[in-house]
């Protein structure tokens, strides 16, 4: 399967997931993505995966990210990227293992397309493409 396919696959689950199709922007956070804009939203995803997932163990795996005080943050737990659980459970990409730089640029790929979405067509468009 594509990358675009499996996407598309699991953007179709997430949008029925009651939980992670309740998830937005505070204010606050959209008065921030739009300040900074996609470049620093993709900056700052790519430095929060590479820190609290890519480890093959991470530490506090399933508590590393907050719920709220970052777009990234919240894009996260409603694309199911929060942790190395909801990575293998929604994206079929296996705990135990580090995170090479293919399956980091997905995760980030993803929560851009989140942001994209839930942060406006005013932020950037067509930002979230790598």
């Amino acid at each position: 399967m594509q990358q675009d396919q499996k996407i598309a696959l699991i953007w179709n689950r997430l949008q029925h997931s009651t939980f992670r199709s309740n998830f937005q922007l505070k204010d606050q956070d959209l008065i921030y993505l739009h300040k900074k804009g996609m470049d620093t939203m993709r900056s700052h995803a790519r430095d929060f995966i590479a820190g609290r997932l890519a480890p093959a163990f991470p530490a506090k795996d399933g508590k590393q990210t907050p719920w709220r005080g970052h777009p990234v943050f919240v894009a996260q737990h409603a694309t199911a990227t929060c942790c190395r659980g909801c990575l293998e459970k929604w994206h079929g990409i296996a705990k135990g293992q580090p995170l090479d730089d293919a399956q980091q640029d997905y995760i980030v790929q993803i929560i851009l397309l989140w942001l994209k979405q839930h942060g406006g067509e005013s932020v950037n468009p067509g930002d979230n493409q790598q």
